[in-house]
């Protein structure tokens, strides 16, 4: 958060690390692994034997860049629904990945831009290119630096890596890294007939992939698909369960369909992210 908003982001900070208990009132409140990003957690609440587990963002496909998402049994769940319908199925981020390494190959010459989020997607997307043999200097873009330094201070190696500075302008068969946002900006002009990427599970939308003139997508997401959540629903045993943050109607009707008792969460101000 610091790394994001500034030392003075809040008044004070208390550091709770997965599976502590701290306890206010009569609640007692403890963290466990999302899979979402690096930090990122699902909140507990315990009263008195019933439990309610908030899950925020999150995924249980594996991820080197963060601990694995743990299951925890509840009475109630809370849980995002960003990918709620089940036209959302995500493929292996092994095979997505290939695509853009394999492009490089057939396309020399022409540089590659891929729009990631900053935090968590950057990182993920370099720890998945190095995983699959890519070994070459990766550009990234400014905003990105500070948050891959991090992640490499935390053990997560993520190889050769330069941000782009104002100077440097040969740029003949690269990958570069940008947030979604620097696509089209007059920062990518400098790179000449790029292949234009970007990585995020809504790129399996294909009106979005044409809006957005993407001409490489990768379905590549922080967050649960259709499978994922329904099996994590399923798998925490909940009586309860409270749907949030995107399509809470397919969520729903699937727990009414199985005999869950289900019902939307909205949160004001809290919309679909589409970078993710």
């Amino acid at each position: 958060m610091k790394l994001r908003y500034g030392e003075n982001c809040a008044k004070s900070f208390q550091e709770l690390k997965y599976g502590e208990k701290i306890k206010i009132d009569d609640i007692e409140i403890s963290l466990f692994p999302s899979g979402h990003i690096l930090g990122s957690s699902q909140i507990l609440l315990n009263k008195n034997g019933y439990k309610v587990l908030v899950t925020g963002d999150y995924k249980t496909k594996k991820d080197p860049t963060v601990r694995e998402f743990e299951l925890i049994k509840c009475n109630t769940l809370v849980t995002e629904a960003t990918f709620g319908l089940p036209i959302f199925c995500h493929p292996k981020p092994n095979e997505e990945i290939k695509k853009i390494i394999n492009s490089l190959k057939q396309n020399n010459g022409r540089n590659h831009l891929l729009g990631v989020y900053a935090l968590g997607k950057a990182q993920r997307l370099i720890k998945l290119l190095r995983e699959s043999g890519y070994t070459e200097k990766i550009y990234i873009h400014g905003a990105m630096e500070k948050l891959c330094k991090y992640y490499e201070n935390q053990g997560i190696k993520l190889g050769e890596i330069e941000k782009i500075d104002s100077k440097k302008k040969n740029f003949t068969n690269k990958l570069i890294l940008c947030p979604p946002s620097a696509l089209r900006d007059r920062w990518s002009r400098r790179f000449g007939n790029c292949i234009i990427s970007q990585a995020s599970g809504w790129m399996c939308i294909k009106q979005r992939v044409k809006q957005n003139l993407i001409e490489m997508p990768l379905i590549i997401s922080d967050h649960s698909d259709w499978n994922e959540l329904t099996q994590t629903i399923k798998e925490t045993n909940a009586e309860n369960i409270w749907i949030t943050h995107g399509r809470e109607d397919g969520l729903l009707r699937w727990c009414n369909i199985h005999g869950l008792n289900a019902k939307p969460l909205s949160i004001i101000g809290r919309d679909e992210e589409v970078e993710q």
